[in-house]
Formats: C-alpha cells, structure tokens, sequence
C-alpha cells in the first residue's frame, strides 16, 4: 500500500504504545517484518513549552524507518507549532495524529479520543494539520466515544476529506478502553467507503486474530501493539501467511531468550542501565507467557534483577534449564 507518496512494503504496522515503543524497541522488531512503526504518543505542548523528555521521543535511525511520530493535542495551533518543530528536530516519514487515545489525563483537555465527539470540529483541526504537514499524515480513531455514539463511518470519511493518507481503526470505544473484545464487525464497510489504507487494530494478539480482523474488515494491513509484546515473530507469522497462505509455528522457549537478550541489550545501550532495567522488569516476562515457569520466572525477574549483569545471567538460568 501506499501512504501519500510513500511505499509501504509488509503487512504489520506497529502500533504506537507509551513507555514501549522506543527506538530501541522499534529497531528490535524492525527485522521482524514491521512495514512501518510509531513513536510512543507525543505532546504537542510538551514540544511547544521545549520539554526535554517530550524531545527525546522524536528519536529516530536509519534502522527504524520508514517511521511515523505520533503527536495527540487539542488546538490547532499548537499542534501545528509542534509540526513545524518535528520536522526541523526529527527525521521520519509519517505524522500520525492520536484520536483514538482513552487515557483521561488526554482526553480531559480535549484531545485523544475526546475529538471523536466533535466530528465537525475535528475535520477542521485535521484540515489545518493536513496543511501544514509536509509529511503524509495518517490518523488512528477507535468505534466512537461509546457504544451509543459510534460515528466511524462518519469520522473516517471526514479525515480523508481533511487530507489524511491512511487511517487506523481500534475497534473498540472510548468508554471501552482496552477491555471487552474488538469488535471487527462494527468497521465492516469502512474500507469500502474510503480511498486511502484503512489499518485495523485491536486485540491482534495471534495470527488467526490477524486473520479474522482482515477478512472482516478487508483492511490493507494490521496493527500489532500489545500483541507484539514478547512475541516479535508474530510480525514475520502475518506477514508470511499474507504473502504465501502458509501458517508458520510459534518459536521455542529457547529463541524467545535469545529475543529476549537482543531486546534488554538495545534498550540498555539507549537508555542506560539504571532506567532499562526498571523498565525491562515489566517487558521482558512477557518473552515467557504461556510457558512452563512462566510465574517463577517473572517474580525472579521483579525481585531479584537490579543489574544488566543479573539479568542476563537469569535469561542463561532459563536456557540452561529448559535445554535439559
């Protein structure tokens, strides 16, 4: 497919989640199979007011690309501030706009989400963007606000009018957050009604998900957020499935280590060790669910890891074992 002028060549895009998507983490799933990937959300204002940590989020590399940086406001104007200060700052290839976030701290000023319940209001905000970007600008939007105002119709067809190239779906509410199921069905249509990509996402936690959300939606490419977690190869399992009809097995406990390691080591190398440990507490068990040990190992991992040193030699403890 292509957004604006841009090739995107796989059937994955990686979805943009806050604390997760790293540069380090983009370049880890890179090889995987990801067409194209998103920076964690960033604030419009927090790069507007010169925040420091806000501008550490437009990191990007030769690896990464072709990215996105994902910006979520309320006003145009600032929004647009922002706009021009990414794209003297960052090097990327996409501008997403964030209007699918639920999170009340966002949609309490009015962005996120909160723009589903002004359609009007938001093909003017899109409109304004859509100008001033001289990058090709996608959208991600959800059902609606809540079940009795479900308006994807009507806002998807509004953002491509705006001038949005491509637009993602998370098949669930406002309301919903990320509880109860995607419901595929409710975008059933959408695609049909639109003349740019239309990205389904939404509990795109296995293969056969995948499966089911495209031919539903007959959406050009899937979404993998939370379901890429500790489970990289599910990229390579979509795209391989969508290219040949052939339907790869799921790697052993063993390969998930070796994952494991390349993943802690980049995030490391970015961060540093004192912060990529704190956070790789709360991504690398993620590498073990559904195995046996899983618990044991995450509760060795909360507890017991402090140093890089410790935690690589854990990842060898359960190589060690599950090669017996």
């Amino acid at each position: 497919m292509k957004i604006g002028d841009l090739e995107i060549k796989g059937h994955v895009i990686l979805g943009p989640m806050a604390g997760v998507t790293t540069l380090a983490y983009r370049e880890f799933m890179k090889p995987f199979g990801v067409a194209l990937s998103y920076s964690e959300m960033v604030s419009d204002c927090g790069l507007v007011y010169e925040n420091k940590k806000t501008y550490e989020y437009l990191a990007t590399s030769d690896v990464d690309r072709p990215v996105g940086i994902q910006l979520f406001g309320f006003d145009a104007e600032k929004t647009c501030r922002a706009i021009e200060i990414c794209e003297k700052e960052a090097q990327y290839d996409v501008l997403d706009i964030n209007l699918g976030c639920p999170v009340f701290k966002v949609t309490k000023t009015g962005a996120g989400s909160a723009w589903l319940k002004k359609p009007n209001d938001l093909y003017y905000y899109m409109k304004k963007i859509c100008e001033t970007s001289h990058k090709p600008v996608t959208a991600k939007i959800r059902l609606g606000w809540d079940e009795k105002s479900i308006n994807v119709f009507e806002v998807a067809k509004g953002l491509e009018l705006a001038g949005v190239k491509a637009i993602t779906i998370h098949c669930r509410t406002s309301k919903q957050g990320y509880s109860g199921v995607a419901d595929y069905k409710a975008i059933a249509g959408v695609k049909e009604t639109l003349n740019v990509p239309l990205i389904v996402s939404g509990d795109i936690f296995t293969l056969e998900k995948a499966i089911e959300a495209v031919e539903i939606t007959h959406a050009d490419a899937v979404m993998v957020a939370r379901g890429g977690l500790g489970n990289p190869y599910l990229v390579t399992q979509i795209n391989h499935y969508f290219e040949t009809g052939e339907k790869l097995p799921s790697p052993d406990v063993l390969t998930q280590v070796g994952y494991a390691e390349e993943s802690a080591k980049k995030l490391i190398a970015q961060k540093g060790e004192i912060i990529a440990i704190r956070e790789l507490k709360g991504l690398i068990p993620h590498f073990f669910s559904g195995f046996p040990g899983y618990k044991k190992i995450r509760m060795e991992i909360v507890m017991n890891v402090q140093t890089s040193d410790q935690l690589f030699a854990l990842l060898d403890g359960v190589r060690s074992r599950m090669s017996l």
